[in-house]
């Protein structure tokens, strides 16, 4: 197996420097915070009782982690999409923003054109590309993204300027604090786990020789439901690797039944549960129970507890934790983080049929 304290394999085998986007992620958010604070929304669109987010893979990710942070809002209504089409009920109230970090999105393309048939208020986030001459050629906003990296690792210019906006349209209150302690989170995090902290203290790699040769499942509940789906895709494009997420307690209902067949399939798996202060005090003790199911089918699994007090020092704790141990993950499978060349191809084969 490969050692992850020889600080050689990392640039020999990350040819890419995935891990300089890893460690960045603190100042990256910072960057994207400051600068869309600065950003100014028509205020007509103070109106909105509904926020729709078009996007797909890291671009989509900060949509579903706004929509867990603002789950005590009466106003607006989040959602994302993850489609071709725009939702039917898309209105005059609606904000509609188009979140496509190369631009080219065909999905969010397609659904930001029937938007821009509606009389929503519009936004695009992007680096450029097709959205953003569609956006500029038809007068809406757009949010220019000031990043170099696979959209996967621009989670910061993904979430932090939703944050923003709701902030300046008056849906949040003035998050500053909360963005202050997530910040100073994640920079002690990246002292925790960053490679040049031995495995012996390391919980990133410990977690990561873990999973290495099994299947990841990953659990999550409440505001750390969405966490887990990001932990599930970032295990598919960086490690190159199988995974799922599923969200408690609805598991509970389902899931846990199937731990029975197939027998030999147990121990190639193992079960992560990301846990929060924050999840409702049943849903905490189903995780104890959960874990003792896990136990008695001969699952291998592990209970990782957020960092931090607040929402969102919590979930974007256990987001990278989740960035940190895939990319280690992929190290043991010896496969470089950053291609994602069955992606690639897709969009190759998609692009020769109009």
């Amino acid at each position: 197996m490969t050692d992850l304290d020889d600080l050689t394999i990392y640039q020999r085998l990350d040819t890419a420097g995935m891990l300089e986007q890893i460690k960045g992620l603190p100042a990256q958010c910072q960057d994207a915070w400051k600068k869309a604070l600065h950003f100014r929304l028509p205020p007509e669109y103070r109106s909105a009782d509904k926020v729709v987010l078009l996007g797909m893979g890291g671009s989509a990710i900060g949509g579903d982690l706004l929509r867990n942070l603002a789950h005590h809002l009466k106003r607006p209504l989040i959602f994302v999409v993850r489609d071709y089409d725009l939702p039917p009920f898309v209105d005059e109230n609606t904000l509609v923003i188009a979140s496509s970090y190369s631009g080219n999105t065909e999905e969010t393309l397609s659904a930001l054109s029937q938007a821009l048939g509606t009389k929503c208020h519009k936004l695009a986030l992007t680096t450029g590309g097709r959205l953003a001459e569609m956006a500029e050629r038809s007068g809406v906003p757009v949010f220019t993204i000031e990043h170099n990296s696979p959209p996967r690792a621009a989670l910061g210019y993904s979430l932090m300027p939703l944050i923003a906006f709701l902030q300046q349209l008056g849906f949040f209150k003035d998050m500053s604090a909360e963005v202050a302690e997530m910040l100073g989170v994640l920079e002690d995090l990246l002292t925790k786990w960053n490679e040049t902290v031995p495995t012996a203290v390391n919980p990133a790699k410990q977690l990561a020789r873990n999973l290495h040769g099994k299947i990841a499942v990953v659990y999550g509940a409440g505001i750390m439901s969405e966490v887990a789906r990001r932990w599930k895709t970032q295990i598919n494009e960086n490690s190159k690797a199988w995974a799922f997420f599923e969200a408690l307690p609805e598991l509970n209902h389902n899931a846990v039944v199937g731990y029975e067949m197939p027998k030999e399939l147990a121990a190639k798996l193992f079960v992560v549960l990301l846990r929060s202060s924050h999840i409702h005090h049943r849903t905490l003790l189903r995780y104890e129970v959960t874990s003792e199911l896990l136990k008695q089918s001969g699952i291998p699994h592990q209970i990782v507890d957020a960092p931090g007090k607040g929402q969102l020092a919590q979930m974007m704790g256990m987001v990278y934790l989740g960035d940190w141990v895939s990319y280690y993950l992929a190290l043991l499978y010896a496969v470089d983080p950053t291609p994602v060349k069955v992606i690639d191809y897709l969009k190759k084969r998609l692009s020769e049929v109009k």
